[in-house]
This record gives C-alpha cells, structure tokens and sequence, in this order.
C-alpha cells in the first residue's frame, strides 16, 4: 500500500469515526450544527479536532444517505439554525457499527472511547459484551511502544527515564483499563 493509499485510508477511518460521533449524539437528542460540534470536540477534540470542514461534509453525506433529517428553526439571532435529528435508518446505521465496530475502533483508544460512548443505546446486552470481549482480547495481546531485536520492551527494561515512564503510565491505564472490561462483562451476564 503506498503513501497515498495509507492516507486516504486514515481519512476514511477519522470520516468513519466522525460519522459514529454524529449518528451517536443525534440519537440521543435533535441537536444543530454548533451544539453537535461541541459535544464531538468535548468527546474527543483534545486529541483530534473536528473542523467545519470535515463535520459539514460528514453531515451533507447522512443526510444525503437518509440516515439524518434536517430542518430549519429560529435562531436566537436572526439566523435561522439548521436543525439535525437521526431518522430510523440513521437509528438502524448506528446499532450495525456499535454491533460490528472496524477493527480501529477497537485499537485506538480514542475511537473505541467513541465506540464506548454510544454503547448504552446497543439494547442486547450479549452484543454489547461482545464489542467489550475484542477490545479485551486486543489488550490481552503483548505489546509495547518499544521493540528490542523483535520482542516488545518492558517498562524495566527501556533503559531511558522517559521511556520507561511512557511504558509504565501504559502498563497501569491498560491494567484499570482490563479490570474495568471484566467487570462491565460480568455485569452484563458474561454474555
């Protein structure tokens, strides 16, 4: 896969990823523009901002895929506000990618936030276990940030101050970050 190949396939998981974080917030409340927009960066705009420029165009696309409905209402000023709410196809789109989330939504730890976020409107709890399950089974997996000679470095033996503190902060949110897996699936029945 080339360079441009790779890019454009990152752009397509952050519009993916986007259009959850819509779907999502839509399907809690009718929201306009503005307020969808600072539910999103709140969500996750401390580490990717969402800009106009990719929040309309992924807005025009579910609208246009009839999965949002828009409207226009008075605004506070004389500007009308448009108005977005999730249609029952929009409804049906955002339970099929909470049920069956991209594998970067289970590895990115700010998108499977988003994925997490929205989880409670999934109603079968066994679906909703089966989303925690991968994401589990991902953090199961060794893995480092470091690599020696092919095999993963442990905190222990980064050898550099910084390093091992990169690691160690890993190590102790993956271990809360487990911990809380088990439990949440134990809650839901073991599903």
């Amino acid at each position: 896969m080339g360079a441009g190949s790779t890019q454009r396939a990152g752009r397509e998981e952050e519009a993916h990823v986007l259009e959850l974080s819509i779907l999502g917030f839509l399907a809690e409340e009718p929201l306009h523009g503005y307020e969808l927009k600072e539910r999103i960066k709140a969500l996750s705009g401390h580490v990717r901002p969402v800009s106009d420029g990719a929040l309309y165009p992924a807005i025009n696309r579910l609208v246009a895929a009839g999965l949002l409905d828009q409207h226009s209402e008075e605004g506070a000023s004389a500007a009308p506000r448009r108005v977005l709410s999730l249609t029952a196809k929009g409804r049906a789109e955002l339970l099929e990618r909470l049920r069956n989330p991209k594998q970067a939504e289970i590895t990115d730890q700010v998108r499977f936030n988003t994925v997490l976020t929205f989880l409670r409107h999934l109603d079968d709890p066994a679906a909703q276990a089966a989303v925690l399950r991968r994401r589990l089974d991902f953090l199961d997996t060794p893995a480092s940030f470091f690599y020696r000679d092919g095999e993963p470095v442990r905190a222990e033996e980064a050898g550099d101050l910084f390093r091992e503190g990169v690691l160690r902060v890993a190590r102790a949110t993956g271990q809360a970050e487990r911990a809380w897996l088990r439990e949440a699936i134990g809650v839901l029945g073991g599903a």
